[in-house]
């Protein structure tokens, strides 16, 4: 409505400027409406309104979040040509871009030619190293911001990242340095929400349970991430008596749990097929308002699957509210571990005829169930469906599933042929998996090759 409304307004405009379309194109990035936001970058081009740092760094952020990267190129083009690029603004949303686009390398060439950074320029490559999996990068960046004595000191989103990088790289020593610099430099953990979760997170996730324990219980207003991340890892570590504990102390402090913890906790009862924990936990859900979540229904469908009682879990998808992508993955997961592809295969027509688009997790899903059940003619219409589909590319992964598939049949040769002709590049495991093939068989020529294959490429594992 209220874009709707500033439309009306800008198009009324006598005279319409460099600011006017700036602030229209923001409306715009602000409420989602990405694609319009470039249309607007476009339209004001040919009116012959020449853009500045603030239209920029706004479009450069809506290419980041859309994944536009030849778009974020062009705009980086302009930049270069009005000398643009020199402005922190447009410095800090160029990195931003190139991080969201994947091209990390980019973002550090952008990062390393601005002579001003801001903190907003530093958070921007630190965070940009952290979702690209260089926790080591992204802690040297952070060791580098302290030498150069930046203006303004890390905030809480630093700090949070940090940690963020510590735990997803397993870098512990890292994250008790960041844990000493929050204590050394007086900065008010136990004040800050957002901090202290991620310090319990990371304890958690490398696995020291008591250092997550100590820096819970020093945190004044627990959140729900503080809870739930402590829970979680008691839980994965088998500790159910400590997980149950906690979850009844957040019930008696009339804490709203939210469908992330309650399905968090019914995935980890899954994972270790304790029925009767996950029983429970289901009987609580559907007194709580989060209960009813997509999410938390996902859990429970996944919980019964896992503990091998498909017709209740079938029972508990047919009743379900809502259902998205992952409720229908779900189910065919299931159904393929429990050697049921054709069931898979026809709840994925079902999901189809729902107007359900599947992600390549569920073409996976379906097409290692009709690896496991002998599917031949079901699973290579599907992986002929998967490359038409546009959105979606195929990884290696997919093909593997039909090669396995068509090595259990004994079709080596189109195995073969299949690996020779897909469009992504082979790797070890699809060759070791068309190898189990030509053993199963016994086509020793065959083998013979795919063994070579396998040992050029990876000749230093002892496994080969």
């Amino acid at each position: 409505r209220e874009p709707f409304i500033a439309h009306k307004v800008f198009d009324t405009m006598p005279d319409r400027n460099v600011v006017s379309w700036t602030a229209l194109m923001s409306g715009h990035v602000f409420n989602g409406d990405l694609k319009g936001s470039l249309s607007l970058f476009a339209e004001m081009g040919r009116h012959g309104v020449y853009a500045n740092e603030f239209t920029f760094s706004t479009n450069l952020k809506a290419c980041g979040l859309l994944n536009e990267l030849e778009k974020g190129l062009q705009i980086h083009g302009f930049c270069l040509k009005i000398g643009f690029e020199t402005m922190v603004e447009v410095g800090n949303s160029l990195v931003d871009m190139y991080s969201k686009c994947g091209r990390i390398n980019e973002a550090e060439k952008v990062f390393r030619s601005m002579v001003d950074k801001s903190l907003i320029s530093w958070n921007a490559m630190i965070a940009g190293y952290v979702n690209a999996g260089c926790g080591g990068r992204a802690l040297a960046t952070f060791r580098q911001m302290q030498g150069r004595q930046v203006r303004e000191r890390p905030d809480e989103f630093t700090l949070t990242s940090m940690l963020k990088a510590c735990s997803s790289s397993g870098m512990i020593h890292g994250g008790k340095q960041i844990h000493g610099f929050l204590i050394r430099s007086g900065f008010q953990c136990q004040s800050s929400a957002t901090i202290t979760g991620s310090l319990v997170d990371f304890y958690v996730k490398c696995g020291n349970l008591v250092g997550a324990r100590k820096a819970f219980d020093q945190i004044r207003e627990k959140t729900m991430i503080s809870w739930s991340s402590l829970i979680l890892g008691y839980a994965q570590e088998g500790d159910f008596v400590e997980a149950m504990g906690l979850f009844r102390r957040l019930r008696e402090l009339n804490s709203q749990i939210d469908n992330f913890v309650l399905s968090s906790i019914i995935g980890v009862f899954a994972d270790f097929a304790l029925l009767r924990q996950g029983k429970q936990m289901q009987a609580l859900a559907v007194k709580l308002p989060s209960g009813l979540e997509t999410s938390v229904a996902n859990s429970v469908v996944d919980m019964y699957l896992k503990c091998g009682l498909v017709d209740v879990a079938e029972k508990c998808f047919a009743v379900m509210q809502s259902r998205d992508v992952i409720s229908w993955t779900v189910m065919i997961t299931g159904y393929g571990k429990h050697g049921l592809g054709k069931k898979a295969v026809d709840i994925f027509k079902e999901m189809l005829r729902h107007n359900i688009e599947p992600d390549d997790v569920c073409y996976l899903a379906v097409l290692s169930a009709c690896s496991h059940s002998g599917l031949i003619e079901e699973g290579k219409e599907l992986l002929s469906k998967l490359v038409e589909t546009r959105g979606i590319k195929p990884r290696v992964e997919h093909y593997a599933c039909i090669v396995d598939l068509l090595g259990r049949a004994g079709r080596l040769k189109e195995a073969k042929h299949l690996i020779d002709t897909m469009p992504v590049k082979a790797n070890v495991g699809i060759w070791q998996t068309l190898l189990s093939g030509c053993r199963l068989h016994g086509d020793i020529k065959l083998g013979g090759k795919v063994g070579k294959i396998i040992l050029r490429m990876d000749g230093e594992n002892p496994a080969n």
